[in-house]
Order: C-alpha cells, then structure tokens, then sequence
C-alpha cells in the first residue's frame, strides 16, 4: 500500500532576505523530504529544484484573487478556473488586485496538486506587532495602535490540479503553468520604471529610501520585498502596511490603493 504525505515548505520568518537567509530555508526544506517516499508524484530531486526555484521568488498579478483559504485552481495547463474564482470573490472578497506585488510564501507537495501561498496565504491574524513594546526601564510604549483587534487578510494562493499523480517538473515549467496568473519578469521594477520616474524618486530608490507618493514597484526596487504585509480598513478605505525590519528598528510603509501615503521609521 502507497502512502501519500502532504509536504509543506514556508519561508522562515526569520531567516531574512540575505544568500544565508535562502541557505537556511532551504536547508530547513530539505531535512523535510523523507530519501525514500513514494515516487507516486514529483521526485525528491523535482521538489529541491522547485523549492529552490520558487519559494520566496516574486513576481505581479495579471488577475484580481480572492481571500479566504481556497484562492484560485488552476488545470494541468494553467487554465483558471473561473466558476470557482468567482464564487471565492463573491463569498470572500478580493485579496489581491492585478498589477500588484506578491512573493511565494508556501509551497505545498499533494499527489495530485501543486498549491502555492502568496502574501502569507488567505488566513487572517492579528498584527504581529500589537504585542511589543520598546523603551527603557518603565517606560513602555507599543510600537503599533493596539486598541484595534482587527483581523486581518495577508495574500492568496494558486492551486495547480493536475487531476492526476504531480509529473516531475522544472522551474520553468511551473513559471509557465503559472504565467495566467503571476508574471514573474516584472520582479526588477527598476528596469521598467527607470525612464519615467522622477528624479527624486530614482535617487530614492538608490539610496533604498522610501517617499511618499510611490508606487508599489518604486518600493519593491528601493526595499525589495517586506518582512511582513497587514492589510486593515481604516476611515472606510482599505489600506496595506509593508512593514520592514524587527524591533526596535522598523518601517511602517503604507499604501493605499498602489501609492505610498504614509512612512514610519521607529
């Protein structure tokens, strides 16, 4: 008798965005892969490479994506399945708008089906904040507002239904499946921004700044992708924090729609 395990494989919160950070992830990945599963589905060998080739890369929505745990399913050749996309939308509302950032946060391995988290997936938390406090001695303050108990939605994610045992897969192959929903050749905005951006802003994103009135790519090339996103409904208009770093040193960038209207560094 075959026994399937579901393999699931996340970012490490702390591992950071550096080459040591990656090495970590993966290394954390690969001591999850048991040497002699099953070749019911994608090979070992199969899943290093997607780990490696997927988990944390980044990329832009070319569709809107609901909330909620389900996210979009796609077939075995990357059609959408709209019927259910659209019941997500209207039970759960829209996680993500097409044009907007998102990195792969979670990969799962079932034996039929590839499912990727963007964003930190459709569950919904409190921010991770609301609990911490900086100063000396007594005198405490909350680094965040922690008289709102807001639950909040982080991304997405995209289910790849193969309706059959997962082949093994290339990068390549996976990006491809993925490519009517995500377009992973915009995650370097600099090259596509540079000819229009004003000057300040392009001095800003060399010196890894962040200004108010960007847009969420100038950002994404000043700062790269952000250690946590929180997205909460404050004076009736939806809003998203970026937030950057770990205390004491962090920065808040908020945006609203696809422009930055608020930075905070503590």
């Amino acid at each position: 008798m075959r026994v399937w395990r579901e393999r699931t494989y996340t970012r490490s919160p702390k591992a950071g965005s550096s080459w040591f950070g990656r090495s970590l992830c993966l290394g954390a990945a690969l001591l999850l892969i048991p040497s002699g599963f099953s070749k019911e589905g994608m090979d070992r060998d199969a899943r290093i490479e997607i780990i490696r080739g997927l988990l944390r890369e980044s990329g832009v929505t070319k569709i809107a994506m609901p909330r909620g745990g389900k996210g979009l399913k796609l077939d075995s050749q990357g059609k959408v399945d709209e019927a259910r996309a659209q019941t997500e939308m209207r039970a759960n509302g829209m996680a993500l708008k097409a044009g907007m950032p998102v990195e792969i946060t979670k990969i799962t391995f079932k034996s039929k089906e590839l499912i990727f988290e963007l964003n930190g997936g459709g569950k919904s938390g409190k921010k991770w904040y609301q609990h911490i406090e900086i100063g000396m001695g007594t005198q405490t303050a909350p680094i965040g507002p922690v008289q709102q108990e807001t639950m909040v939605a982080y991304g997405s994610s995209v289910t790849v239904d193969f309706g059959k045992p997962v082949p093994d897969l290339t990068v390549p192959q996976v990006k491809q499946l993925l490519s009517g929903v995500l377009d992973f050749e915009r995650h370097s905005p600099t090259e596509l921004y540079s000819p229009t951006l004003p000057p300040k802003v392009k001095e800003a994103i060399k010196n890894h700044e962040v200004l108010v009135g960007m847009d969420r790519d100038a950002v994404l090339s000043a700062k790269g992708p952000p250690d946590r996103r929180v997205r909460e409904t404050r004076d009736g208009s939806e809003q998203e924090d970026w937030v950057y770093g770990t205390p004491p040193h962090v920065l808040f960038v908020t945006f609203d729609g696809d422009q930055v209207v608020k930075v905070k560094q503590y």
